[in-house]
């Protein structure tokens, strides 16, 4: 059977813990979001300050090259479109 992911504008969402992998790992490019902090809001803990890095997947290249882009942002709504946008312009270059 096959895996079933959440996905976000059409590409795939993982979390494992505070760490989400967004974008499929067979592209050249996906976006790994941290959650660094969390606030409460109505009764629920959820997501506040969120890094975000832009990262090759070839695994030739080495860990701490694979980073092209990163950037830190207050929400994961606002996280999120941050990823689309890098990796809608990453992969279309």
């Amino acid at each position: 059977m096959a895996e079933k992911f959440l996905t976000y504008k059409g590409r795939p969402l993982v979390r494992g813990g505070n760490t989400m992998y967004y974008g499929n790992m067979s592209d050249e490019y996906v976006c790994m979001l941290q959650i660094l902090t969390t606030k409460e809001q109505d009764g629920e803990q959820v997501p506040d300050k969120i890094q975000i890095q832009l990262m090759r997947t070839d695994p030739k290249v080495p860990i701490l090259e694979r980073i092209e882009k990163n950037s830190e942002k207050r929400g994961l709504y606002n996280a999120m479109d941050v990823a689309s946008i890098w990796l809608d312009r990453a992969l279309k270059g």
